[in-house]
């Protein structure tokens, strides 16, 4: 599959099939985190791959509005803090930006793979921290529901069905990209 065709299929579906991601994809999403770009190779992310005998426990993370992802075989979880990545002026804390491209690249991959990957951000944090031993002067940041697609919806909501349907609909591209300066719309 071309990195275009990866980027233009890739969704946050939500129905899930349970059965396992085989080790060699799970390898394979791990690889292309690994190996996503990071200041000065710094490589910030810390994920903890739940597919075994720590899911059930971090499913008990989840908030109440993403009780779908109960359904999927497996859930990452990525954490990191400041001091793991550059840490620049005006605050410019990169560890944050260097998770980002590594879930980004994992997310095409994922893609590639026929896989779902659904960054999320609605779990509780601290819970997640004590059950998986995580240490406390790391910021929890993301879920990532991993999973086949599946066709069992009885876990979504009305609008969670029909955001199966279609991709969201994107802003307009003079909403966020700019040339050569702010007011400037890229044409």
């Amino acid at each position: 599959m071309e990195v275009s065709e990866a980027v233009q299929r890739r969704r946050a579906v939500r129905a899930f099939d349970p059965r396992p991601i085989e080790d060699e994809k799970i390898h394979m999403l791990v690889e292309a985190m690994r190996l996503a770009p990071s200041c000065n190779n710094h490589q910030p992310w810390r994920v903890t791959v739940c597919d075994g005998e720590a899911l059930h426990r971090v499913r008990e993370c989840l908030s109440r509005g993403n009780a779908w992802a109960t359904k999927a075989p497996m859930i990452m979880v990525l954490s990191s803090k400041p001091s793991e990545d550059c840490r620049m002026s005006e605050g410019r804390d990169y560890y944050q930006f260097g998770c980002g491209m590594a879930v980004g690249q994992m997310l095409l991959q994922a893609t590639e793979l026929g896989l779902i990957a659904h960054p999320i951000a609605g779990f509780d944090p601290a819970m997640a921290r004590v059950v998986l031993g995580i240490p406390v002067d790391y910021v929890v940041i993301t879920f990532i529901i991993c999973g086949y697609p599946g066709e069992d919806e009885s876990l979504l909501s009305d609008k969670q069905k029909a955001q199966q349907l279609e991709r969201p609909e994107r802003r307009p591209l003079d909403h966020n990209f700019f040339r050569d300066a702010w007011d400037r719309p890229l044409k």
